[in-house]
C-alpha cells in the first residue's frame, strides 16, 4: 500500500542518507506560487547536504514517500487537498482521498518507509487552557510510539510549551537542544523553557540514534529542537503582544477547539505584516539543513 519512489526506496535500501519533510506547509501553510516555490527550495536544501529528500503526500488513496514534480504540484495548487493526521490515513486510502501530511503522519509513513530522519517547522503540542478543553496534538502520542529523529524549531509558540516539555518527558520522547540549553519557541529562539540535554554537531544526534538503537527500549522518537537564528527570529516583544491580543480576540469571539490554531497563526501573519511567516520559513530552512546533516552522519555508521 505505501508507495516509495525508487529514488528513496534505493538510498533507504544503500543505507544512504534521507529526510523525510512533510507536505502541509506546502498545501495548507504558504499562498500559492510560493508554497511549491519553497517545497522545490527545501529538496534542494536536503541534497545540498548530500542527502535524498522524501517529501510525502497521500495522493488519490495512496501513501506516498518520495514526490516526482508532477506529484508536488499536485500538492501544491490542487483544489481540496484535505490535511491528514496520522488517524486520517485509513480513511484517505480508503476513499481514495488526496491529502498533505501533517507531523504525526509524515513520521508514520516515514518510519514505515524506512527512513529515520524527518525535517519540519515545529512539532504540535499542549494547547493553552488544557485543563478546560483537554486539547492536545495528536503528533505527540504518535512519536512516542515512533522511532525517528525529528529535528524541529520546538512547538509553536501559541501553544503551552512547558506543559508540552512535560508532556513528553510522561510520553518518554527525549529532547535534546541543538547548540543550545534553552527550548525554542518556533518564531523565537527561545521559548523561555530550558532542556536538559544539549547535542553540538550532527555526529553526536547520529550517536544517540544509533544509542537508541543500541539500546533496543520503546519506540520512540528523538526531538531536536533547533532555534531559529535571533538574526532572523520574529520581534521577541511583537510577538508577545501579537499572540496577547490575538488570545483575547479569541475569547471575545468564542473561538474553540480546532478553530484556535489556524486562527491565531492567520492573526501572527496578518498582525506582523508576514514577519512571523519569514521567521517560520527561515526556521523550517534551517532544520532541513541540519536534518540533511544529520541523515549524511548517520549513514556513515
Amino acid at each position: 500500500m505505501l508507495v516509495v519512489s525508487e529514488e528513496v526506496r534505493t538510498a533507504v535500501a544503500e543505507r544512504r542518507p534521507v529526510v523525510a519533510l512533510e507536505s502541509t506547509i506546502i498545501a495548507h501553510g504558504l499562498p500559492r506560487p510560493r508554497n511549491l516555490q519553497v517545497a522545490e527550495e527545501l529538496e534542494a536544501v536536503v541534497r545540498d547536504e548530500g542527502a535524498v529528500p522524501a517529501t510525502i503526500a497521500v495522493l488519490d488513496g495512496a501513501p506516498c514517500v518520495g514526490l516526482t514534480k508532477d506529484q508536488l504540484q499536485r500538492v501544491a495548487h490542487e483544489d481540496g487537498i484535505r490535511k491528514l493526521g496520522h488517524r486520517d490515513l485509513p480513511l484517505a486510502v480508503a476513499t481514495a482521498a488526496s491529502g498533505a501530511t501533517t507531523v504525526s503522519a509524515t513520521a508514520l509513513l516515514a518510519a514505515r518507509a524506512g527512513v529515520r530522519v524527518f525535517a519540519t517547522g515545529g512539532l504540535g503540542g499542549v494547547h493553552r487552557q488544557w485543563t478546560q478543553a483537554q486539547d492536545e496534538s495528536a503528533d505527540l502520542g504518535l512519536l512516542a510510539r515512533t522511532r525517528i529523529a525529528v529535528v524541529c524549531a520546538g512547538v509553536k509558540s501559541i501553544l503551552d510549551v512547558g506543559a508540552t516539555l512535560e508532556r513528553l518527558e510522561t510520553l518518554g520522547v527525549a529532547v535534546a537542544g541543538y547548540g543550545t540549553d534553552r527550548f525554542p519557541g518556533f518564531y523565537l529562539a527561545d521559548s523561555g523553557h530550558p532542556v536538559d540535554w544539549t547535542l553540538h554537531t550532527p555526529d553526536e544526534v547520529a550517536e544517540v540514534i544509533r544509542a537508541q538503537d543500541a539500546l533496543g527500549g520503546p519506540d520512540a522518537a528523538l526531538i531536536v529542537a533547533n532555534p531559529v537564528p535571533r538574526a532572523e527570529q520574529l520581534d521577541p516583544a511583537l510577538h508577545a503582544r501579537v499572540l496577547a491580543e490575538a488570545l483575547e480576540a479569541c475569547e471575545e469571539r468564542g473561538i474553540t477547539g480546532q478553530a484556535i490554531t489556524p486562527f491565531l497563526l492567520g492573526e501572527l501573519v496578518r498582525r506582523t505584516e508576514g514577519a512571523s511567516l519569514e521567521a517560520n520559513l527561515a526556521a523550517v530552512r534551517g532544520n532541513v539543513r541540519l536534518a540533511g546533516r544529520i541523515a549524511t552522519a548517520w549513514a556513515g555508521r
